[in-house]
């Protein structure tokens, strides 16, 4: 398997919980090729390793929530606890206590992925700034334009009781002085 296939399929097993991005044991369990049951044997004779900024257990509802997305059974075949979130430093450290080297290489591309999705994030998060910056620009301009196009129609008109007649109109006291 490619580099960038590679990349693209450890980034696409990440996911927001908690307000945190993280990756499931058993998508760790593949990448680093041992059972999922290995792994977390591991991580509990490992625990002073794993303080809860590098992982956590998921509730039920979590659990419920992820597989209704999947689409997994949560039938007697599958498993009988709740899966385990890893954040970025979670998922190194769980390459660290597995020793092996399959382990390691992947945790270069886990955390990687990790980094990619961070700089993505805050790309967007500059864009967004952009468009809010934009809009606040935009938005008196409208009136501002508004008035100018209010102004010209003013111009356009001419005042009321200015209008002149064409030709001679003598006023009341020439025609006056013009009798005598």
């Amino acid at each position: 398997m490619g580099k960038p296939v590679l990349a693209r399929q450890v980034e696409s097993r990440i996911m927001v919980l908690r307000a945190q991005r993280v990756i499931l044991d058993s998508d760790l369990a593949e990448l680093y090729e041992v059972p999922v049951k290995r792994l977390n044997e591991q991580v509990k004779r490992n625990r002073e390793r794993f303080p809860r900024d590098f992982m956590f257990q998921l509730s039920e509802e979590e659990d419920k929530a992820l597989r209704s997305l999947t689409a997994t059974s949560a039938g007697r075949g599958g498993r009988r606890y709740l899966p385990y979130a890893f954040t970025e430093h979670g998922a190194i450290m769980v390459a660290t206590v597995l020793n092996s080297e399959r382990a390691v290489e992947m945790s270069v591309f886990v955390v990687r992925a990790f980094v990619r999705l961070r700089e993505m994030l805050a790309s967007n998060q500059q864009i967004a700034a952009k468009f809010a910056e934009l809009e606040g620009r935009l938005e008196g301009q409208d009136a501002a334009i508004q008035e100018i196009i209010d102004a010209i129609r003013q111009l356009m008109e001419p005042a009321p009781g200015t209008k002149r007649k064409i030709g001679f109109e003598p006023s009341l006291g020439e025609s006056e002085q013009t009798k005598k």
